[in-house]
């Protein structure tokens, strides 16, 4: 390799080198000086281009000789750097044994520069903590107290108005982790109910298929119960059909009866549902319901008017017998089904119910009826009555959904609506952005398995918390991130050659409305092979429990939006401290979390 092909793999490589700089590495690396670079010396000049003087300087205040870290001196770094108090000889001794290049080094358990380089760059030097990427929560407590993965309208993959319906919108959602999953499905033709968006150009599936594909797919990321979120809004004859469908095709995964022994004051457990899939949906009520329902629909719609999808749940149909006996008997208080008892019967524990007051769900609903909200009513609930609505959540299920104005399938922001512990935030996760991104990050904990656990103070049916004016039982607390450096950033415009990056690091900090700061680096000119900004930042955090952490990587623009090169999200809880990396932009970081 000459010179100039090696100025333009500089280029290639994302960097923008000082050319007499560039030289004097080339020539460094050609021993054998015939102006080109062969065999060894390319590895040489590719070492000298890769030399992280950070990282280096990192190993150096440890290592006494500055060429190795004995056992000892890496149990140090591991104590005083990482905070791995208990175990840092124990992990010593695997990490050399897992990372260090040289089998000399591993049998005398020394860690050589690029031993410690690759640890650092591993998963186990990863800012997200490895104890919260397993199943480490308890998942014995009431479905209630968790948060559930939620997808809203999951058959689209693209828009609202004339999207494309598919299963394979329910496969990829599944796959990553969704445990709610919503089925609005119609009349269809030759007696066969049809999923899509409701008076729509979106096209249409058989519903049958969206219930193969359940049986296929529910759980092949996670075992934890799965939510059918049915919206249901066929005939009498076509709900039986759905009926059918759901036992037939379903069998033992579908949850028809209580489960044995377990008293109905309140719900089960994730754990008692594993590989159970349950129908949340209308079921049989008596006319008194059907009156509070009626005008609990008035009241929404007008609530609603600028809103282009009001509740579904509130469009269910009735069969003829069933309205004309509802119109003859309006005082009686004998119970009438408006629903086909075949799919009645099959909505077991989730049973969902309009929304009229936080004071009427807590006088007459049952610990199994749950209740949806547009996410512009549960705004306006947050923001009028906080504790009632962390109440309400702390007894019973909720579901949020998206504004019908929402036509693009974007999302809002689920943070807002986790602080006041509402457990089902149905997103649109066909549409990628922040919201998603935060969602994915939150729920990457846990195993993956679609179920977190709330807060104690947001399970607590007396809890005194407002996300809207907080007080955490817990102390606030200081986080303190330095951003160093970062190495092979993605180009963002792979056409241009010549085109280099100048990134920056902007740290989000999402939470109670008080907690939800940023704060960025400034950007490094022409680099994305390996920036350097060791720049610190300081968050105080009120309510950690609730806190999220998201790092965003941006190509600065001084005439544009800067774009996007890159993210990464976890929660708070799994922050790991010490010297870190996040995501496959291994750009190293150095957090304290102060108690």
């Amino acid at each position: 390799m000459s010179f100039q092909e090696a100025q333009r793999l500089l280029l290639l490589m994302n960097v923008e080198m000082d050319q007499d700089y560039a030289l004097s590495l080339f020539q460094a690396a050609d021993v054998s000086q015939s102006d080109t670079l062969e065999g060894e010396e390319f590895v040489q000049f590719y070492k000298a281009l890769t030399k992280r003087t950070e990282v280096e300087q990192l190993f150096e205040n440890f290592s006494l000789d500055g060429q190795k870290l004995t056992l000892l001196e890496f149990v140090d770094f591991l104590r005083e750097e990482q905070k791995e108090k208990d175990h840092a000889p124990d992990l010593a001794l695997e990490f050399i044994d897992r990372y260090e290049p040289s089998e000399n080094g591993r049998l005398l358990h020394v860690l050589s520069k690029d031993g410690f380089l690759s640890y650092l760059c591993s998963k186990d030097g990863n800012i997200f903590n490895p104890d919260c990427l397993r199943v480490y929560q308890d998942m014995t407590r009431p479905l209630n107290h968790y948060y559930i993965n939620s997808s809203h309208n999951t058959y689209l993959l693209r828009n609202q108005l004339c999207g494309q319906s598919s299963v394979e919108g329910y496969i990829r959602a599944l796959k990553r982790g969704c445990r709610c999953v919503e089925v609005d499905v119609w009349d269809g033709p030759g007696g066969e109910p049809i999923v899509y968006h409701g008076h729509t150009l979106t096209s249409r599936i058989l519903f049958k298929d969206v219930v193969a594909t359940l049986a296929q797919y529910a759980f092949q990321s996670s075992d934890y119960p799965l939510i059918l979120s049915l919206e249901n809004h066929c005939t009498w004859e076509q709900q039986h059909t759905l009926a059918q469908h759901l036992t037939e095709i379903l069998g033992e995964q579908l949850l028809s009866t209580t489960i044995d022994g377990l008293l109905m004051d309140k719900l089960p457990s994730p754990e008692q549902l594993r590989g159970k899939i349950l129908v949340k949906g209308k079921k049989s009520r008596t006319i008194e319901d059907v009156e509070v329902e009626e005008e609990e629909e008035e009241e929404l719609v007008a609530d609603q008017e600028s809103e282009l999808d009001p509740d579904p749940e509130l469009d269910t149909q009735l069969q003829p017998e069933s309205q004309e006996l509802a119109s003859e008997n309006k005082d009686n208080k004998d119970s009438t089904t408006i629903l086909c008892p075949d799919l009645s019967a099959l909505v077991v524990y989730l049973r969902t119910v309009p929304f009229c007051s936080f004071t009427h769900s807590k006088e007459n609903y049952h610990i199994c009826d749950i209740s949806s909200f547009s996410e512009t009513k549960a705004r306006n609930l947050i923001k009028e009555a906080g504790n009632a609505f962390v109440q309400h959540n702390a007894r019973q299920l909720c579901r949020v959904y998206p504004s019908g104005l929402r036509t693009d399938s974007s999302n809002y922001h689920p943070q807002e609506l986790w602080n006041a512990g509402c457990q089902m935030v149905a997103m649109n996760m066909q549409t990628a952005g922040s919201a998603m991104d935060i969602c994915d990050g939150f729920f990457r904990q846990n195993g993956g398995s679609g179920y977190v656990l709330k807060p104690e103070f947001l399970c607590d049916i007396q809890s005194s918390f407002n996300p809207e004016k907080p007080i955490s039982p817990y102390k606030a607390k200081i986080l303190l991130i330095q951003v160093i450096s970062g190495q092979r950033l993605p180009k963002v415009d792979n056409t241009k050659e010549k085109s280099i990056v100048d990134p920056l690091v902007k740290v989000e900090l999402f939470g109670v409305p008080e907690d939800t700061k940023q704060q960025e680096t400034s950007s490094v000119e022409n680099n994305g092979f390996n920036p350097y900004w060791g720049q610190t930042f300081c968050f105080r955090v009120r309510v950690p429990e609730l806190a999220i952490l998201r790092f965003v990587v941006k190509d600065y623009n001084r005439k544009s939006r800067n774009n996007f090169i890159g993210q990464y999200t976890l929660p708070w809880t799994c922050v790991k401290q010490g010297e870190a990396i996040f995501g496959l932009l291994v750009n190293i970081l150095r957090l304290w979390l102060p108690s």
